[in-house]
């Protein structure tokens, strides 16, 4: 019963104890913050194993780091510009082949494709072909700009909390958000004139 009763402890009572020599106190961090730390790698990387390693990458920079958290801000902020950076650092390290062929696109894909070039209020943005399509576009940007792009626009965050994220002063964030906008028009260039030209 007292076990029940035990009142779970926040985050800066877990780091106090990690830098006080109890390493086991930073696994109800790992357990408490994973999902969204699972989440944010889900979204750099496609295969289950690129995403355990970003994520295990994630908080082993975390344990190492620990020492410098200053608790200026919320713990999870602080993990989640870890690990931001961490995916950038990983699409960097692991830039895919970004010519990817277009003539290569499922059916699905072919006919959501072909309903949004003939009528584009009424092709659903939430079907699975539309997802893969702006994954398959995403794979094709630069690592800045996919990262641009996905916490802009994906992500829906403001400018300023890029900025704070990626470590970029926010007139930085401003030219890399410009210029991703204008790989991703070339990139949606490219599959209209490999698809209908």
């Amino acid at each position: 019963m007292a076990e029940s009763t035990r009142i779970e402890r926040t985050d800066d009572e877990l780091i106090a104890a990690v830098r006080d020599g109890d390493t086991a106190s930073f696994e109800p961090l790992v357990a408490r913050h994973s999902p969204r730390v699972f989440a944010t790698a889900r979204r750099y990387a496609r295969r289950e194993s690129e995403i355990e390693d970003i994520v295990q990458e994630v908080w082993s920079k975390a344990f190492q780091k620990l020492s410098s958290f200053r608790g200026e801000a919320p713990f999870e902020h602080w993990l989640m510009r870890m690990a931001v950076r961490t995916c950038y650092d990983f699409l960097r390290e692991h830039q895919r082949n970004r010519e990817t062929s277009f003539t290569e696109l499922s059916e699905p894909e072919t006919d959501w494709l072909d309903r949004f070039v003939a009528a584009p209020d009424t092709a659903s943005d939430e079907s699975s072909a539309a997802r893969q399509l702006v994954e398959r576009v995403l794979a094709m940007l630069s690592p800045s700009a996919r990262l641009v792009i996905t916490l802009l626009e994906i992500e829906d965050r403001s400018v300023k909390e890029i900025s704070e994220l990626t470590g970029w002063s926010v007139p930085l964030v401003k030219v890399r958000a410009f210029r991703a906008r204008a790989e991703m028009r070339k990139c949606l260039q490219r599959i209209a004139r490999d698809k209908y030209l």
